[in-house]
């Protein structure tokens, strides 16, 4: 809450610059392509950005980043459209430690979303958890459990502060 800073739509990459730069990217030799930033599933036709990359010459991988929300209504729309893999945050599998670490949402909807992935052949699923002490640190074998019983790629990853938060840290 009040945390996320609105901006125009003048202000970000529309989707034929973000084209060029990897069109111009591709020609230098590289060939994998990660979105990212914010929650890349809520820009509006995103699954036209993926198939607009997709059809770059020498791109040959295309990632994103995403917190799961949206990914059960988009995850066969961004397969089809030549996206190959996802990651996905997810710090917990407590319901109601779900809702406290995002402030919104719901668990059930992005375990479907991982679900409507693997179904999709978005392969590997890699799921993102920031383990912070006090906080869901009780939860490290839980995860690893339902990682290798559901097939996904779990990988434990370092907190890093931004904004207010890292102003905290001083």
């Amino acid at each position: 809450a009040g945390s996320i800073a609105h901006l125009s739509h003048d202000d970000i990459l529309r989707y034929g610059e973000i084209e060029r730069i990897v069109r111009i990217a591709a020609g230098m030799g590289i060939t994998k392509v990660r979105l990212t930033g914010g929650e890349p599933l809520a820009r509006p036709d995103f699954v036209k950005l993926v198939a607009m990359i997709s059809r770059i010459e020498g791109i040959d991988d295309i990632a994103a980043t995403t917190n799961g929300i949206l990914l059960s209504k988009y995850a066969r729309e961004l397969k089809e459209a030549g996206l190959n893999r996802v990651n996905i945050s997810l710090d917990t599998l407590r319901p109601e430690r779900f809702r406290a670490i995002t402030r919104w949402g719901d668990l059930d909807t992005v375990l479907a979303g991982i679900d409507a992935a693997i179904a999709a052949g978005l392969k590997p699923v890699k799921i993102n958890a920031v383990v912070l002490r006090g906080q869901n640190d009780d939860e490290v074998v839980d995860l690893a459990r339902k990682a290798a019983e559901a097939g996904w790629h779990l990988r434990f990853i370092e907190w890093m502060p931004v904004g207010e938060a890292a102003q905290d840290q001083d």
